[in-house]
Formats: structure tokens, sequence, C-alpha cells
């Protein structure tokens, strides 16, 4: 199964062959022209590495950490919604992957297993994802459950209280199969827009109209005393000035992400905002970045800019799609190989020797 397939875009274009044209490109589009989405890429490959010689590395050492939690390389899956799109299995399959491979992962509002069923699949960490929706109840019910469930933190979207243009969507006239449902929506009535009461679970997407407009700084408080203690971590973060609001409020930890190109077009490129944004964070806080990345050489490019870690998410989706849970952890292994490889060539024997040096930026940066 996974003989021809060698780098992050061969499983992407193998996934083409285990998907509908309607599910693929739901997965792989972006916002209005998709400009950000190809800039997410494309700005990796503008930024030159510096590697050293004459240096010892015989052993090399991916392992580092992020919020006290010990990871084999540093790298996480992302917050996706809906994983059984890609594979029957969904978030429980992603989950044991990512346990398997000593990782972590995110899983989503719209996540079609909870914390709680996903922790009892695979005993690795799993962060829960929140997109705050006007009834805060629904917010305080939703976090509690993911609490209950054994989460290892909570994930606030701060980038999306409307949900992107996907023309890709509109043309398709993208509609979820019955069976992929809100799992942490199971039970919830929310108020009908059409004419017509759903529960959440019925359809995934029936919870977009209902986020609020109206989350600012100062409810960070209030969503922080629903986790019961559980670290913060904003997602949506890519300006200096956020980053400092963030350090300020608190936040445990912030995600440099402009969603995968889903929401903003034109929106500056992740890799292009995480210079101004860990400078803003001056080691206060862990910076993750979100977006992307699709080859070792990238990770490291993202940690010499301050990146603690970084977060993969369609990559995640293509390993799915083509082989359940042994995909992503096939893919996984093939970031891991292409850092490992990287660091050596770099002269960068551990995670904590890849420093601003080993890169050099375009002009302007």
């Amino acid at each position: 199964m996974t003989t021809n397939l060698l780098n992050l875009q061969d499983y992407e274009d193998a996934a083409r062959d285990h998907l509908s044209q309607m599910i693929y490109d739901y997965i792989a589009g972006g916002a209005n022209d998709e400009i950000t989405l190809h800039a997410n890429r494309a700005m990796f490959d503008s930024i030159w590495l510096r590697p050293r010689v004459l240096v010892d590395i015989e052993n090399v050492d991916l392992r580092t950490s992020f919020l006290g939690i010990p990871l084999a390389l540093p790298v996480m899956l992302s917050v996706t919604a809906a994983h059984k799109l890609c594979h029957p299995d969904g978030e429980l399959a992603t989950a044991r992957a990512a346990h398997n491979m000593g990782s972590a992962c995110m899983l989503g509002t719209l996540s079609n297993f909870t914390v709680a069923e996903t922790r009892a699949a695979s005993p690795g960490p799993v962060f829960f994802q929140l997109y705050a929706y006007s009834d805060d109840g629904l917010n305080r019910q939703m976090v509690a459950q993911a609490v209950e469930g054994g989460a290892s933190g909570l994930v606030l979207t701060v980038d999306t209280p409307y949900v992107g243009r996907r023309e890709r969507d509109l043309r398709n006239n993208l509609v979820m199969p019955a069976d992929v449902t809100a799992a942490h929506l199971r039970g919830a009535t929310l108020p009908a827009l059409d004419g017509k009461d759903r529960k959440g679970a019925a359809n995934m997407f029936r919870a977009d109209d209902l986020r609020t407009r109206r989350l600012t700084w100062t409810d960070l408080d209030r969503i922080r005393a629903f986790a019961d203690g559980l670290p913060l971590i904003l997602k949506g973060i890519v300006t200096a000035e956020d980053a400092r609001l963030a350090c300020e409020h608190g936040v445990d930890a912030i995600i440099v992400s402009n969603h995968g190109g889903r929401q903003l077009d034109t929106c500056i490129p992740t890799i292009m905002a995480l210079p101004e944004v860990a400078e803003a964070v001056g080691g206060r806080i862990p910076v993750l970045l979100d977006g992307g990345v699709r080859r070792g050489t990238d990770v490291l490019k993202a940690l010499a800019l301050g990146a603690a870690a970084v977060l993969v998410g369609r990559p995640m989706a293509w390993g799915l799609a083509v082989n359940g849970e042994a995909g992503v952890r096939h893919m996984l292994e093939l970031l891991r190989d292409e850092i490992a490889l990287a660091m050596a060539l770099c002269g960068r024997p551990m995670v904590g020797d890849v420093d601003r040096s080993l890169v050099r930026l375009p002009a302007g940066w």
C-alpha cells in the first residue's frame, strides 16, 4: 500500500482516488481565490537553510515537549472536522496513530467522536478545540464534557466568527453524509434558522450560523473557567499585536494559524507571520505553527523562526483516506524521517539546536 508513497504530496495524490470530488474539495479547498491557501505552502520555499558542517550528528534526537507533554517529534495533528469523511474509524484512528508515533492530536467541536470516546480508543494526549457559540450554556456543556473525557487542554479558535466563503463547496453544493455527525453536539437542540428544529448531531454544520460574533479578550477568563484548570490555547493568531494581548490575558499557548487559508483570503501566510508573533511573545508562552507544512525542512524552518512544534491537518486527512490509522502513522513516519535527515544535514542534532541562525529570510520580511 505504501510502496509508492514517498512523501506527503504522494498521499494527497493517492487520496483523490479514495474520496469523492466533493469531499476532496471540501478538505483541500480554501477561501475565495485560495491565494492564502497556496501561499501558506509557497512561502516555505522562499526561506533558505544555512547548514553547518563538521558537527557530530551520529545521534539525532527529535524529542521535545509542549505544555509539559513529551513529544517524540515536533509535530502534532491539527484540528480538522469530521474525520469519518475519510475513514469509518475517524478520529479514533487518528488518535491511535498519533499516540503510536509519540505525538498528540486535537479534536474539534465538529469531530465525529467525543474526547471520551477517543481517549477510550487511545491513551495519548488529546486537546479539545472549541468554536464559541452564542449559547454560553452550550459552550460550557461541550468544554465540561471534554474535561470529563480527559482532554489535555482547550484550544479556542478565534478566527472564525463567520465561516469563510469556500467556493469549491458552493460549486459542489456540499452535503455531509448522514452518518457524519458532530459528536460534541449530540443531544443539543439548536435554534432553528430554517423553520426546522434539528439536533446538532443530525446536521454537522447546522451550528455554523450560531457562532458568537461578540467574543472579545474580556471573555477569555470566563471560557478559561469552563476548562477547570486546563491550559487555554488560542488558535488563529497572526499578528504581534494579538500575540502580546494573548500573553497579557494569561493564555498558555498560541497557534499561528490562518485556518489553512479557509477563512480570510490574502491573509498573511503563517510562516511569514511566525517571526513577528514569536518576537512579540518573547518566550513567555509556547507558539505552534499551523498551515502549509509538507516537508521535514518546513518543520526546521518553523522551529528556527520560533515555533515549539508544528501542526499538520490536511496531510492527516490524506493519510486517513488512503489507509486509515496505518496511513496517518506512515505519513508521520515520512515526516519524522525527513526532519531527522534535515537536522543531520544542517548540523543540528537536537531540536534545541535549531535557532534563527539556521535560516535566511527573503528581503522584506
